[in-house]
C-alpha cells in the first residue's frame, strides 16, 4: 500500500495540518506516503517526517494547468506504485479524477466544507467531482448531512464519518506549565494576574461572528475581565477598525487585546477561562477551535449550528446559544462567569474526556487509516 494524498497547497491552515497529521501517521505505521500540492510552509515538516512532496501548481483552476497535473499524477502513481490517492480539494480533485483515469489507481475525496451552490447549473457539477471517488470523507456529520441533502442520488454507503481531530498531546490541561501562561497573560498580554479572560480565535471576517461576540460583551452585568480576539483581518481593515471602535466603547473595566496569528494555541488556551466560537451567518463546518479548546480543559461557548452541536454537549462539555444572539451570549458568558469552581471543574474534565473520546487527532488517523486498508483490500 502507497498513499497520496493530493491538496492545493501546504500553508498554514486545518486542512494543511490534517495533510500533515495524516503523512504522520501513515509513516509511524510504516506506510509509504506522499503528498503532491503547489508547496508552502509545511512542505518542512513533510522532510522532516521523510515524505516526499510532489510539487504540481495544484493551486491553479485552470483546466489546462489541471489536465498537465492529472498527466503528472498519473505517471508518479504508475512510477511509484501508489495505491490510493486522497484528495482534499475541488479543483486539484478534477486532476485527480483525470488521473485515476489514466492510470487505474483508485482515489477518494475529503469534503472539508460546505461548499457554495450557487448558481447550481455551474457550482453544483463542479462541486460534485468530490463525490465520484471511492468514498468520500465528511469531516462532520452537518457535512454529511448537507451533502445528501445537496446532491441528489448520492450513495450514503459511499459517504464516511471521520470528524476532525484536536491534538490531544498539544492540547491538554498539562501542556504548558502555569507559570509560563500566567507570566504570559500579565506580561505579553496585559491582563491582570486574577482577571479571567475570555478568548475569541478565528480570522476577523464577519460570518466568525466578532461584532456580536462584541455586543454581547456590552451587555453583561459583569466587568472585570479580559478579552483576547485573536486573528488576521487579512487585509480586511475596514473591518478590523469597526471591531477596534466596537471594543472601544466597552467598560474601562474591560481589557480587549486583538492580536494577530499565533502559532501559540496551547498557551493562548491556556491562559484562558472561556473560549468562544461566535461563527453566526453560517455555520462552522467542524470548528476546530472548539476541541482544540476542551482538550486543554476550557470552558467553551459556542453558536448551535454546524459542527459545534457535535462537539459540545450543551451543558455537560460546553454550553451552546442561538448563531446571532448577542444577548443570550451576553446571558451564558455571565453565567460562565460566576458558576462554581466545583461545577468548573466538572465540565472541564467531561469536556477533556470527550475529546480523547471521539475528537482526537489519534481518533481522526486511526480510521482514516482503517479506511485506505479497506479500500486496498477491496482492491486486491
Amino acid at each position: 500500500m502507497k498513499i497520496l494524498q493530493v491538496l492545493p497547497a501546504l500553508g498554514q491552515g486545518g486542512v494543511e495540518r490534517g495533510t500533515v497529521e495524516i503523512a504522520r501517521a501513515l509513516a509511524d505505521a510504516g506506510i509509504p506516503n506522499a503528498v503532491a500540492s503547489a508547496g508552502g510552509r509545511l512542505v518542512h515538516a513533510l522532510d522532516e517526517l521523510g515524505v516526499e512532496h510532489l510539487r504540481l501548481p495544484l493551486d491553479r483552476k485552470n483546466p489546462f494547468t489541471l489536465r498537465s497535473c492529472a498527466k503528472k499524477l498519473a505517471e508518479y502513481c504508475a512510477a511509484n506504485d501508489v495505491t490510493l490517492m486522497h484528495v482534499r480539494s475541488r479543483a486539484p480533485a478534477w486532476a485527480v479524477k483525470w488521473a485515476s483515469k489514466r492510470c487505474g489507481v483508485k482515489w477518494i475525496a475529503t469534503f472539508h466544507g460546505v461548499y457554495g451552490t450557487e448558481p447550481k447549473f455551474l457550482k453544483i457539477p463542479y462541486n460534485r467531482v468530490m463525490l465520484q471517488g471511492e468514498r468520500t470523507i465528511a469531516i462532520s456529520e452537518y457535512v454529511r448531512r448537507h451533502i445528501l441533502d445537496t446532491y441528489k442520488g448520492v450513495d450514503p454507503e459511499r459517504l464516511v464519518l471521520i470528524h476532525r481531530g484536536a491534538n490531544t498531546g498539544a492540547f491538554s490541561p498539562d501542556a504548558v506549565p502555569r507559570e509560563v501562561w500566567m507570566a504570559k497573560k500579565t506580561e505579553q498580554y496585559g491582563f491582570e494576574a486574577d482577571r479571567p479572560v475570555i478568548t475569541l480565535p478565528g480570522r476577523l471576517t464577519r460570518w466568525k461572528g466578532q461584532e456580536i461576540f462584541l455586543e454581547a460583551l456590552g451587555m453583561m452585568r459583569n466587568r472585570r475581565f479580559g478579552v483576547l480576539i485573536l486573528g488576521s483581518d487579512q487585509g480586511r481593515t475596514e473591518y478590523s477598525d469597526h471591531l477596534r471602535t466596537m471594543a472601544g466603547k466597552l467598560s474601562d473595566e474591560t481589557r480587549v487585546v486583538f492580536r494577530d496569528h499565533t502559532s501559540q494555541m496551547p498557551l493562548v488556551y491556556a491562559l484562558s477561562d472561556i473560549v468562544v466560537n461566535a461563527s453566526s451567518a453560517q455555520p462552522e463546518a467542524f470548528g476546530r477551535t472548539i476541541p482544540e479548546a476542551q482538550a486543554t480543559g476550557r470552558l467553551v461557548l459556542a453558536t448551535a449550528h454546524g459542527g459545534a452541536c457535535e462537539t459540545v454537549k450543551d451543558g455537560e462539555t460546553g454550553f451552546l446559544v442561538p448563531p446571532g444572539d448577542a444577548k443570550a451570549m451576553a446571558a451564558k458568558l455571565d453565567e460562565m462567569l460566576e458558576m462554581p469552581e466545583e461545577a468548573k471543574a466538572k465540565m472541564r474534565a467531561a469536556a477533556v474526556e470527550s475529546v480523547r473520546a471521539n475528537f482526537s487527532t489519534a481518533k481522526m488517523c486511526e480510521k482514516t487509516l482503517a479506511l485506505y486498508r479497506e479500500l486496498h483490500g477491496e482492491a486486491k
